[in-house]
């Protein structure tokens, strides 16, 4: 993005097409956007009688990151939702949440 002007007291003048851009970017990376697909998505928006193939192909990309994401999310909830069902209070040493979190598998295959 081009810098915008300064004023004499050196504060920067942001131009319609300044704010419209930031908003872009802003609810890009809200949407979890990469910020160089960010960078294609704006060179596409720059060239607006092109084709959209590459931008749909960004926001599929995105998509099946998000739903990975997703899956990913749902596994660890269920494994914490499990881990603090079966935990019955009392003292530590016989806590299942500690108890879980030691005997997992990636406990005693740490990676390198």
């Amino acid at each position: 993005m081009p810098a915008p002007p300064r004023s004499d007291g050196q504060q920067r003048r942001f131009d319609a097409a300044h704010l419209e851009r930031m908003n872009f970017i802003r609810h890009g990376r809200e949407l979890g956007f990469s910020l160089e697909s960010i960078r294609e998505l704006l060179a596409l928006a720059d060239s607006p009688e092109a084709p959209c193939d590459g931008a749909d192909r960004i926001a599929r990309r995105q998509l099946a990151d998000v739903q990975q994401r997703i899956v990913k999310l749902t596994a660890l909830g269920m494994e914490l939702e499990r881990m603090i069902e079966q935990c019955r209070g009392g003292a530590v040493e016989s806590c299942r949440v500690i108890e879980a979190l030691s005997t997992h598998p990636s406990a005693t295959n740490p990676r390198p």
